[in-house]
């Protein structure tokens, strides 16, 4: 059986008997996932890469701990992680998560885009960065479920149970933030494309 093939749960057992080749599959899975999370709520490249590799280290510490449990899936556990993390570092600095590109990094250019021609280009980036100024202005709550829902690619019972809330606020937040960013479009007459 190729490693590729082999479950989360699988790879961590294969790990702690001692395959480090395992731990850096699992790495690979979901590295992509952790880092764009992280770097959209801290919105520096350094810090963000500082962040995921603190997550990595406790994750490893964990697992040789034994303290891991296969209750929840490997990658709600490590999202859980990094987002306390993040919190515990804007804790820290008291400053406030924003969603904005950097010239280093821009969370669209990750996400699969079909090959369109300049002009559309232009258009579509102009509008990402409109919709990223609309996000910013909403209320921490709001701005976390839209960055975890849309960014980060989370379901609601994983952005509940990572935020410690019911699935019900999550949606609700969800809910505010998409009225609040109509209302925002239409006080500030936004045209998004």
């Amino acid at each position: 059986m190729q490693v590729t093939q082999i479950s989360d749960q699988q790879l961590i057992a294969l790990y702690l008997d001692g395959d480090e080749r395992s731990f850096e599959e699992l790495l690979n899975r979901h590295k992509q996932k952790i880092y764009t999370s992280i770097y959209l709520f801290v919105k520096d490249q350094a810090l963000a890469e500082d962040i995921f590799q603190e997550v990595f280290i406790k994750i490893i510490d964990t697992l040789r701990k034994g303290k891991y449990n296969h209750e929840g899936k490997f990658v709600q556990w490590a999202m859980r992680i990094s987002y306390n993390m993040c919190v515990d570092y804007f804790r820290r600095t008291k400053r406030r998560p924003k969603v904005a590109p950097t010239e280093t990094f821009d969370i669209f250019d990750v996400l699969q885009v079909s090959d369109d021609n300049a002009e559309q280009r232009i258009i579509k980036s102009q509008t990402h960065d409109k919709i990223r100024h609309l996000v910013d202005q909403l209320p921490p709550e709001q701005r976390e479920v839209v960055i975890l829902r849309h960014y980060a690619d989370m379901s609601f019972k994983e952005i509940a149970k990572l935020t410690r809330v019911s699935i019900n606020t999550a949606l609700g937040r969800m809910r505010y933030a998409l009225i609040n960013i109509r209302k925002m479009i239409e006080e500030r007459e936004v045209i998004l494309q």
